[in-house]
């Protein structure tokens, strides 16, 4: 039985990636639904892998359903193909493209095989996560928090720090205002 760990980059920035594991045995539906879970996508549209070389050129598709296009070969099937079946290098690369309306892609590298006795249920699984996912739908992620919201939260700069002062135009010192605000501001939560 051999585990393929996976590193899956985002296409525009491959600072950020996803490590995952699955079975040899496993659909490319299996690798298509462990992606889309950790970058925190939903699975409402539509997704097909390509076979790729070094050079990330698209080779054989591999898709979630026959789409309304022409095809220049019959594309398989996530559902009914083995990944250990598509791989044919020890370094096998594949190109992943969802929701293709919004056009995300991310390039996906073999970083390792391994022969292990490990019970199927485990896998997939992600390994790693480097960098924050980009957001599917504007700053709301899947995980149904604001990012936007908690950054501004971690780095709240509305209290005024001491050493950093401000003057109005005739030279009066109001450091004293933005503390009256910053205590408002908290007497109304």
């Amino acid at each position: 039985m051999a585990i393929l760990k996976f590193r899956v980059f985002f296409e525009e920035d491959d600072s950020i990636y996803r490590d995952v594991s699955v079975h040899h045995k496993h659909t490319f539906d299996a690798l298509h639904q462990i992606i889309l879970t950790s970058f925190e996508f939903d699975n409402k549209h539509q997704a097909t892998f390509y076979r790729s070389n070094d050079s990330w050129q698209k080779g054989k598709e591999i898709t979630l359903e026959k789409y309304d296009k022409n095809y220049v070969a019959e594309p398989l099937l996530m559902k009914e193909t083995a990944i250990g079946t598509q791989i044919f290098t020890p370094t096998q690369k594949f190109i992943y493209e969802y929701d293709f309306t919004k056009g995300w892609t991310f390039l996906i590298d073999l970083i390792g095989v391994s022969k292990e006795d490990v019970k199927l249920e485990n896998y997939p699984m992600i390994n790693r996560k480097e960098g924050l996912p980009p957001s599917q739908y504007g700053t709301k992620g899947l995980t149904g928090t604001n990012k936007l919201t908690e950054v501004e939260e971690k780095y709240d700069l509305s209290a005024v720090i001491e050493g950093f002062g401000a003057k109005d135009a005739d030279g009066e010192d109001i450091g004293d205002l933005f503390t009256d605000i910053a205590d408002a501001e908290t007497e109304e939560v």
